[in-house]
């Protein structure tokens, strides 16, 4: 599964246009409409169920310029406890990288904030 396209507001996965934040699991789910419990800030809740795939990389998408941020315990457990290598990096980055990392046939997830 690859992202085709993404610009503010919007993201292309095989052809179908999301206009949410979403979450794309390792097994290629697509979970659309996305919510958070706090609008711009990223906890463990919010991606329970991606981190229950056991994904070898989780790439983050802050929003295209950056303003989501990731709570530091949820990244040190997941890079420190569960050894997960985590990106959290504005989305035009992001979509590069989880591309790339799906290229190169990594266990990868992604969560995605579209719009700020």
């Amino acid at each position: 599964m690859r992202i085709e396209t993404y610009r503010f507001g919007c993201m292309v996965i095989d052809g179908t246009s999301y206009s949410s934040d979403l979450i794309i699991y390792p097994d290629g789910e697509i979970l659309s409409s996305w919510w958070r419990q706090s609008g711009h800030s990223l906890v463990e809740d919010d991606i329970t169920d991606l981190i229950k795939q056991k994904p070898a990389a989780i790439v983050v998408g802050t929003g295209a310029h950056g303003i989501m941020k990731p709570d530091q315990r949820l990244v040190s457990m997941l890079e420190e406890q569960k050894g997960v290598d985590f990106k959290a990096i504005p989305t035009g980055e992001a979509v590069e990288v989880f591309n790339r990392m799906v290229d190169e046939g990594r266990r990868v997830g992604g969560c995605f904030h579209l719009t700020c």
